[in-house]
C-alpha cells in the first residue's frame, strides 16, 4: 500500500490518536459509573501489584508528576481506598498501600472496565483481533526503540 491509497502514516497516525482517546473516553465514563475513574483505577491497580509503595515510587511507576500522584493518594485516601503511612526506614517519606475498601472499587472497576474492553473489541473476530495485536506489537516496538 501506498500514500497514493489513502494510508498515509501521518494520518493511520492522527486517527489512531484520535480513537483511542475515543475508547478511552467511553471506557472511563462507564468506570466512572462503577465508581472509580481510569485513572484512579490506574493507581490502585498498580498498588495491588506492588503491595506497600514509597509515593516517590508510585510516580515513577505511573509515569506521573509526584505533585499530581500526591493530589491522587489524598483523594482516594479521603474515600478510605488507601491508607498512608510513614515509612520505617524513613521518616520523611510516605508508604501508600490499598485498604479493603480500594480492593473492592478496584474489583468492581476492573469488572465494568472489562465489559466495556469486551463490548469495544469483541465486534472484531479471532483473525482480526490476533491481526490488531501484531500491529500494536509493531507499534510498541517502534514507539520504544525511538524512546
Amino acid at each position: 500500500m501506498t500514500a497514493a491509497d489513502g494510508f498515509e502514516p501521518e494520518r493511520l497516525g492522527l486517527r489512531y490518536l484520535v480513537l483511542a482517546q475515543q475508547v478511552r473516553k467511553v471506557l472511563d465514563k462507564h468506570m466512572v459509573s462503577s465508581g472509580l475513574s481510569l485513572a484512579r483505577w490506574k493507581v490502585l491497580e498498580v498498588l495491588d501489584g506492588t503491595g506497600s509503595i514509597r509515593q516517590t515510587a508510585l510516580a515513577q511507576e505511573l509515569g506521573f508528576a509526584p505533585r499530581s500522584v500526591t493530589q491522587a493518594v489524598e483523594s482516594l485516601a479521603s474515600d478510605g481506598l488507601v491508607e498512608r503511612k510513614p515509612d520505617p526506614d524513613d521518616g520523611r517519606a510516605k508508604l501508600v498501600a490499598l485498604t479493603d475498601e480500594g480492593a473492592a472499587a478496584l474489583a468492581a472497576g476492573t469488572k465494568a472496565g472489562e465489559h466495556m474492553l469486551r463490548q469495544i473489541f469483541g465486534t472484531l473476530d479471532r483473525k482480526q483481533l490476533a491481526r490488531l495485536d501484531e500491529i500494536l506489537s509493531v507499534i510498541d516496538d517502534t514507539t520504544g526503540e525511538l524512546s
